[in-house]
């Protein structure tokens, strides 16, 4: 998944899901918690890999994902192609009303739009870009 697309979430907490993505997560997908104050959006097959590392964890490391889960939320698409993110996703995330849904690699993810234009601004020069390619050894 790539891409980046503006959508605003209404009152009732749903978010139009642009055909792209639809077609890309399929008629169900997994909306959890991300990092950076984000939500990660996974297909079920995503999910599904997710769910295999938890499982051969040991116990003493599995717990460290009980807010992933607990917090995790089936989403299926309604017939205008919307989802709905309950309240404490949203809350998580400050999604309020305008919001970034952006594709990365594997998942999606949704983003207040206020959060990810700052990180968008801080974090898209040439010299990080340069720095972080690099890094990663490209």
């Amino acid at each position: 998944m790539y891409g980046k697309y503006r959508h605003t979430v209404d009152p009732k907490g749903r978010l139009f899901v642009p055909s792209k993505l639809r077609d890309e997560l399929g008629e169900a997908f997994y909306v959890t918690l991300g990092l950076d104050h984000c939500l990660s959006v996974y297909t079920e097959a995503g999910w599904q890999s997710i769910l295999d590392k938890y499982n051969a964890l040991p116990i003493s490391q599995a717990r460290k994902m009980r807010f992933l889960f607990a917090n995790a939320a089936k989403c299926e698409l309604d017939s205008q192609g919307r989802i709905v993110i309950p309240q404490k996703l949203r809350k998580y995330a400050s999604l309020e009303k305008d919001v970034v849904i952006i594709g990365v690699n594997d998942r999606a993810e949704i983003w207040s739009a206020d959060a990810w234009n700052a990180q968008e601004e801080e974090e898209m020069t040439p010299e990080k870009m340069a720095a972080c390619m690099a890094e990663l050894g490209f």
